[in-house]
């Protein structure tokens, strides 16, 4: 394989990407810092086909990247392959409003292959390859200018090895028929709606346990405009407040701007400045949350109360023993809220009563569910066996 020096320049990466768009598929990984911002600083590219390789640098004066992005979300000829990829495609959706598509991530293609729920890429090189990584550079400041040989080669390493790691799992699945399986995930995977930041749904990921519908409309402003100066000071959200500065405003609001300088959690100087300012517009605008918005009461979550609680314990015991006997990752298989909405009678918009889902775990854990089914244990395991339920 010709591996590239590090591209700089427009015309050497438009050339490049003209060549990649001829092949069958693309393995694709990035480097980046987001520790102190908001929007991942995007500091290397690397791509590979299983002729050549390159690592490009998005901070190279006057690179145009666009030649490049239109292969990742353009192109419906080139399959991209990545290895838990969800930043990467954050990254790109950030740049594009687009995801990469089609989409091939050798972590998901390993749970379907009964090798860990989220096997690392170390762990996978060497399971498949038998190769054992350097991880030397895996925490280097990556937006340091010049990157030295160390970090390139490390980082085109990523991408080299997962040209050569793709194939040979795609045979696997074929060979377990459950290649089909995966075309559902990738497409979750790369549904662009996982990427957006709407700051109009940042409420929905604080924690808090009042159900007033006043007390939330105030959690939903106060989350949008955090999200609001996060994104334009280019700050992570929790250094402009943290979530339960955020919460107890929301129950406990002040009644003036000065009032903010006896909020634990904020600096004094909110009292009288701007961004204090707009924290006490976002209060004074909010509204009390819709009935429509309003999130289902405790009571009627699935799996809580002792009885449904019981009966999710056990759909995760079948969970276990369906793995084991299929050698596929649970986390694959079926999610812990799914099998609590499971217990709770819920029936409609699950995933694990779809396609093989439903055919593997989930027509089995209705049937467990409604009596039909039960455990026995022959010969030390545990098995499944079918019950007459009673009248």
């Amino acid at each position: 394989m010709q591996i590239h020096p590090l591209i700089t320049d427009s015309a050497t990466l438009a050339a490049l990407v003209a060549r990649l768009a001829q092949s069958p598929f693309v393995a694709v990984d990035t480097e980046f810092m987001r520790e102190n911002t908001y929007w991942p600083d995007l500091c290397l590219i690397q791509i590979a086909d299983d002729k050549e390789a390159a690592a490009i640098d998005p901070k190279a004066k006057g690179l145009d990247l666009k030649p490049l992005l239109d292969l990742l979300v353009d192109n419906e000829d080139v399959l991209k392959v990545f290895h838990a990829g969800g930043q990467d495609l954050e990254i790109v959706y950030n740049l594009t409003g687009k995801t990469p598509h089609p989409l091939f991530d050798t972590q998901v293609a390993a749970m379907a292959l009964g090798m860990g729920e989220q096997v690392g890429y170390s762990n996978l090189v060497e399971s498949i390859l038998g190769i054992k990584l350097d991880k030397g550079a895996r925490f280097t400041d990556w937006g340091r200018r010049p990157l030295d040989k160390r970090q390139i080669d490390y980082a085109i390493g990523d991408v080299t090895h997962l040209v050569e790691i793709f194939p040979k799992m795609l045979n696997r699945l074929r060979k377990t028929g459950r290649g089909q399986w995966l075309d559902q995930e990738m497409e979750r995977l790369g549904d662009p709606a996982n990427y957006e930041n709407l700051p109009e749904q940042a409420w929905t990921r604080i924690r808090v346990p009042s159900r007033k519908a006043d007390v939330l409309g105030r959690l939903k402003a106060l989350a949008a405009w955090r999200e609001r100066e996060a994104q334009g000071k280019n700050l992570p959200r929790g250094r402009i407040a943290k979530d339960e500065t955020l919460a107890d405003i929301a129950a406990h609001p002040p009644k003036s701007q000065a009032d903010l300088a006896k909020v634990r959690g904020l600096s004094p100087s909110w009292a009288s400045n701007d961004i204090g300012g707009r924290l006490i517009g976002a209060i004074e605008a909010a509204t009390p949350l819709s009935d429509d918005e309003m999130p289902p009461r405790e009571d009627r979550k699935p799996g809580l109360g002792k009885e449904g609680a019981l009966v999710a314990d056990l759909l995760k015991l079948l969970l276990k023993v369906r793995s084991r006997e299929s050698d596929v990752a649970p986390r694959l298989i079926a999610r812990s809220d799914e099998l609590e909405a499971i217990a709770a009678g819920q029936r409609e918009g699950l995933a694990l009563l779809e396609g093989w889902r439903y055919d593997l775990f989930g027509k089995d854990a209705l049937a467990l569910v409604e009596g039909r089914m039960a455990f026995s244990v022959r010969k030390g395991r545990m098995v499944m066996s079918e019950v007459t339920p009673p009248e």
